[in-house]
């Protein structure tokens, strides 16, 4: 896979962006079929920084109620990738 396939988007939350600040470590949408390699070389050569570890989750997708019965959104994959003190990612 490419490495624009294997990163979606950057997932900005409250707790991501914290942890962006204080611990240099960030969220990721994925691909769900993207390993923790193939996303380590996709975030190094999309944003050129060095990556200590990449932790992954299977997110599982909300149950909603609409007025025709119930609907659930999609499951996906986050990564949140730790990287080396001297870089810095700036997302906003």
């Amino acid at each position: 896979m490419e490495p624009t396939q294997v990163i979606i988007k950057p997932v900005i939350t409250e707790k991501s962006t914290f942890e962006g600040e204080s611990e240099n470590r960030f969220s990721f949408h994925v691909h769900p079929n993207a390993n923790k390699h193939q996303i380590r070389d996709a975030i190094q050569k999309i944003y050129g920084v060095r990556v200590l570890g990449v932790a992954t989750q299977n997110r599982m997708g909300k149950l909603r109620r609409t007025r025709f019965g119930y609907s659930r959104s999609p499951n996906w994959k986050r990564a949140v990738v730790k990287l080396h003190d001297d870089d810095r990612l700036d997302l906003f």
